[in-house]
């Protein structure tokens, strides 16, 4: 017998080998009807497997969250029985989920086209409508490799190849249909539904190896409803409008070119933005009693190797040969020069905690495929700091940094902040006691903060557990940005150390923090997240001032010049050109406020005022223009600053 636990805490007996389809229909027949897939200890598996030991068991219904996995990877092998009847003689290679989707990679001798993806969607509608349930078989190595062998399908063959001895090699059957999977899946193809769309088509590499043959990838995605999958076409045209780097060329803020894959080409309104976040974070650091610091760009392989980098980090790293035959490697993260700079000069317990931030240019090689503008690159900024602390500081710490970095994102306009807890990876230095210290302490931390939070198994550095702050933009996407991790290890791998109230030598705990991450990563998120209609407090170029007809140039000069002497960043547009032609051309590049000026207005000393994205103006005196936007390009931080002595001022 084996005993079951339901997710309202009950448990029930039941035969050895009862499978779930008997346990949905044991509840009730309506159960029965909806359940597509069980979950058994948090896994899911077919609803038809046999239960052979105790464990906690859910019915998977098509509704449920969990569902939307299995309705992607059916809808992926859907696919390619639908290639496969519509063109004999291709093969099927890998077809996983992916983040909102799925994709599979066939062996053809052309490459799929666009215009074949609706033909493919057809298929895969009469493929949906036959309802062929889903059935699982476990073969022999031998059968498998001789039936996709039999068939011409080469890349099955290897994939049994690379199975491990010992592990089952399913098969999974549609009907007539069948491939090699590990499953699960649901009960049968019309669960599936018709909330799917094929999206785009691409090359890729056999096993992602340039050295191997070119495949031809279809993605696709799919939903659990027609409106979900409206909702995400929408998210993606809303993306497409809000791409950085589209954005990055009509705001004229940076470019890239292929002479420096990965690394941007900074304009001067794009590096205004770049510079207004830096002193933004330096006046909240300095606040904090932060010391800003600055490391080598380049150090000596020995430091890294010692560090633990160079065995967990080393094929990502920049490297170079000097004629002494010293190799020295571009930094990849600062934290080795910031545990150099602690221990230049003897700490003891009253210098802790000691905080030293850098905003420090890092070097990562990442492949050529994997970059994605500002999103992913080689070479990039990090809003590094490093809290050195003793062990009963770290709890304080950690509740402080949480604070400090939920005002931050709340500051430039992000709400909705999900915190993830991530544990110990597989590959990583120090010993497990070590790193039960380091998670429990972090974990004590995010509880006493009253912060909710979700495990991320297994993603925590190689040297610490973090917690990952991400950050829910204006259309629903996550990006995860800032950090803190909790480290034992670093500081005594590189000989630090300070002076405790005995008189011993103590490794001080690291607490690695990075808050917007990185700079140039952030600023895209922030394009994207505004669609480049900043606050005037965050825009590069916050104000021009357009003339109307020439008699107003000196007039607009004059203007410009005020608005500059008030600390607003301005530009002149005294162009002879229609004023409807400037306001269009300015609204393209997301400028927040048009100052239009006439010879009305310069005979007022006035000016009409254009905010981006409406149709109307205000016409204001020139001296109140002035007020009301330097009081709107006050930083949030600033303006809390201000309140703040305002109040005390008042008391």
């Amino acid at each position: 017998m084996v005993n079951l636990t339901f997710p309202d805490g009950s448990v029930r007996e039941y035969d050895d080998g009862v499978s779930g389809v008997d346990v949905a229909q044991g509840i009730s027949k309506s159960l029965a009807k909806k359940a597509v897939a069980m979950k058994l200890n948090g896994e899911l598996a077919d609803l038809a497997d046999p239960i052979a030991a105790d464990a906690r068991i859910e019915i998977v219904t098509r509704t449920d969250d969990d569902a939307l996995e299995l309705i992607r990877h059916d809808a992926a092998h859907v696919m390619a029985e639908a290639v496969q009847e519509l063109f004999p003689g291709t093969q099927v290679t890998i077809g996983p989920v992916i983040t909102d989707g799925f994709y599979y990679d066939f062996a053809r001798d052309e490459p799929f086209t666009t215009e074949e993806l609706e033909l493919i969607e057809k298929k895969m509608a009469e493929i949906i409508d036959r309802n062929a349930p889903f059935t699982k078989e476990v073969w022999s190595r031998d059968v498998a490799k001789k039936y996709f062998s039999d068939k011409g399908e080469s890349y099955k063959v290897e994939l049994v190849d690379a199975i491990p001895e010992g592990e089952d090699l399913k098969i999974y059957r549609q009907g007539d249909w069948l491939d090699l999977c590990r499953g699960p899946h649901m009960v049968s193809t019309g669960h599936i539904g018709k909330a799917f769309k094929l999206m785009k088509v691409a090359g890729a590499y056999w096993r992602g190896d340039s050295n191997n043959a070119m495949l031809s990838r279809i993605y696709g995605t799919a939903w659990a409803s027609e409106k979900d999958l409206k909702a995400h076409l929408t998210r993606l045209e809303e993306a497409e409008k809000r791409d950085h780097r589209k954005l990055g060329r009509e705001m004229d803020l940076f470019h890239f070119q292929e002479e420096a894959p990965g690394s941007v080409f900074w304009h001067d309104k794009g590096w205004t933005l770049f510079q207004s976040l830096i002193t933004y974070m330096r006046r909240r650091q300095k606040s904090w009693d932060y010391h800003e610091v600055n490391s080598p760009d380049m150090m000596e392989r020995t430091l890294w190797e010692q560090s633990g980098h160079w065995e967990k980090f080393g094929e990502n790293m920049f490297t170079t040969q000097t004629p002494d035959e010293r190799i020295f490697c571009c930094k990849p993260m600062n934290c080795p020069g910031h545990v150099q700079i602690f221990k230049n000069g003897l700490k003891s317990y009253r210098d802790l905690p000691l905080k030293i931030a850098e905003f420090g240019k890092v070097h990562r090689y990442e492949p050529s495929g994997a970059l994605h503008g500002m999103m992913r690159v080689r070479h990039f900024t990090q809003d590094d700091a490093h809290v050195f602390c003793a062990e009963d500081q770290i709890t304080q710490v950690c509740v402080d940094l949480h604070e400090q970095i939920m005002s931050i994102y709340h500051d430039f306009g992000f709400t909705d902040i999900r915190v993830k807890f991530s544990d110990r990876p597989e590959k990583r230095v120090g010993s497990d006691a070590v790193w039960d210290a380091a998670e429990n302490a972090l974990k004590t931390a995010i509880d006493a903060a009253g912060q909710e939070w979700t495990l991320n198994p297994g993603e925590g550095a190689f040297y610490g557990p973090k917690l990952e702050y991400v950050l829910r933009d204006a259309i629903g996407r996550d990006w995860q940005c800032g950090t803190v991790q909790v480290d034992l290890n670093l500081p005594g791998r590189l000989g630090a150390f300070y002076i405790d109230t005995d008189g011993n030598k103590v490794h001080p705990v690291m607490i690695h923090r990075a808050l917007f991450g990185s700079l140039e990563r952030f600023t895209g998120i922030l394009i994207e997240h505004y669609a480049g209609h900043f606050p005037l407090w965050l825009a590069p170029l916050q104000v021009v001032v357009a003339t109307i007809t020439s008699e107003a140039d000196d007039y607009a000069r004059d203007v410009a010049r005020k608005l500059t002497a008030a600390g607003l960043n301005v530009e002149t547009d005294l162009r002879n050109e229609k004023i409807n032609y400037k306001v269009r051309e300015h609204s393209l590049a997301k400028v927040p406020a048009l100052l239009v000026c006439g010879k009305k207005e310069a005979d007022e000393r006035s000016v009409s005022i254009r905010r981006l994205g409406s149709k109307h103006q205000t016409s204001m005196s020139l001296d109140d223009a002035i007020a009301s936007l330097v009081d709107e390009a006050i930083a949030p931080d600033l303006r809390r600053a201000m309140e703040a002595a305002k109040a005390e001022a008042a008391e």
